[in-house]
C-alpha cells in the first residue's frame, strides 16, 4: 500500500487525461445519484411493484406503443399514448389521491410522465425501472391483447 501512495503522483502525472476522465466520470455519477434521491418520484423493481399492487392496488399506466402493449402488459396496466398522455384528464385527475405507475416497453420514456404528474400534484407517483421487459425478465406475468 505504501509503495502504491508514493507511486501514485507519478501516475497522475504521467496520464493526465486519464486522471481527469476518472474524476469527471466520478463526478457525473455523483451528480446522477443525487438527482435521482431529490426527484418526486421513486423507481420500482418488479418485485416492489408486485408489493405496491397486492399493498395499495395503483393505478397502472402503460405508454408503450400500441403493437408492444398488445404482445404484453402488466395485468392492469392501463394503454395511453405517449401523444395523449394529460396529466390534467379528468379520468386521471380523479385518481389524484391514489399511487400512479408509469410504465413502457423498457423503461426509457416514463420518466418524462412520470414528472408531468407530479407537477400535476399527483403525490405517490412510480416508475416501473426496465419497463415491462424487466416485468417479464423477473418471470412475472404478462397479460396480452388490448384489455
Amino acid at each position: 500500500m505504501n509503495d502504491f501512495l508514493h507511486k501514485l503522483p507519478e501516475f497522475l502525472r504521467n496520464h493526465l487525461e486519464l486522471s481527469l476522465a476518472l474524476v469527471a466520470l466520478v463526478i457525473a455519477l455523483i451528480v446522477t445519484e443525487i438527482m435521482v434521491l431529490l426527484r418526486k418520484y421513486k423507481g420500482l423493481t418488479p418485485a416492489g411493484l408486485t408489493q405496491l399492487i397486492n399493498r395499495d392496488n395503483p393505478l397502472l399506466i402503460d405508454l408503450s406503443a400500441i403493437a408492444d402493449f398488445e404482445k404484453m402488459h402488466v395485468p392492469g396496466a392501463k394503454h395511453v399514448a405517449m401523444s395523449q398522455f394529460d396529466p390534467e384528464h379528468k379520468d386521471l385527475v380523479k385518481a389524484r389521491e391514489l399511487p400512479v405507475v408509469v410504465m413502457d416497453k423498457d423503461g426509457r420514456t416514463s420518466d418524462g410522465a412520470a414528472q408531468r404528474l407530479v407537477k400535476a400534484g399527483f403525490t405517490r407517483v412510480y416508475t416501473l425501472t426496465g419497463g415491462v421487459l424487466a416485468w417479464q425478465a423477473a418471470q412475472l406475468p404478462v397479460a396480452k391483447g388490448k384489455n
